[in-house]
């Protein structure tokens, strides 16, 4: 369960600092997008009001405050497994990254109503209209690495 504890702690702490260091120190929030490397990175200020590539984005406190919870329950749900089941190193890892990330989010979603992204990346002349965060990536590789590291045991 450290593992898990620590992992979460730095992917949280990465994703707030990177969050502030964006949106406020650099002032993206007023800028709108800050060219990083041409065609390829860009920071690019979006405020999601939903999941996933904006969907569900009615921007309603009822669709914030159940966000909220669906991460809470989710991260809950999440730690209650990795506490009561027996996991290898990868699988806690993988549990810190998503329970980090949800809660990135959760608190971007408690201080601004909606979610700070501004991580976006293009490719071959297709502009993405997409931005991300650390958070995200956490929530996903998370995911993935516990759908990869977890199930079913091997008979021996």
């Amino acid at each position: 369960m450290r593992t898990v504890f620590w992992v979460g702690f730095w992917t949280f702490l990465a994703d707030q600092a990177s969050k502030y260091l964006v949106v406020h120190w650099m002032n993206l929030r007023e800028l709108a997008e800050i060219v990083v490397l041409p065609d390829v990175f860009n920071l690019r200020m979006a405020w999601n009001y939903g999941v996933n590539f904006g969907l569900f984005a009615e921007d309603s406190n009822l669709t914030r405050w159940v966000l909220v919870a669906v991460a809470l329950v989710i991260s809950g749900a999440v730690l209650w497994w990795t506490h009561n089941e027996e996991n290898r190193w990868p699988a806690r890892v993988a549990a810190g990254f998503l329970v980090g990330g949800a809660l990135g989010n959760v608190i971007d979603r408690l201080l601004y109503g909606a979610v700070a992204d501004f991580l976006n990346v293009t490719c071959c002349g297709v502009d993405n209209p997409y931005s991300f965060n650390i958070a995200d990536i956490a929530v996903f590789v998370g995911a993935v690495g516990l759908v990869i590291f977890t199930g079913a045991k091997k008979p021996s």
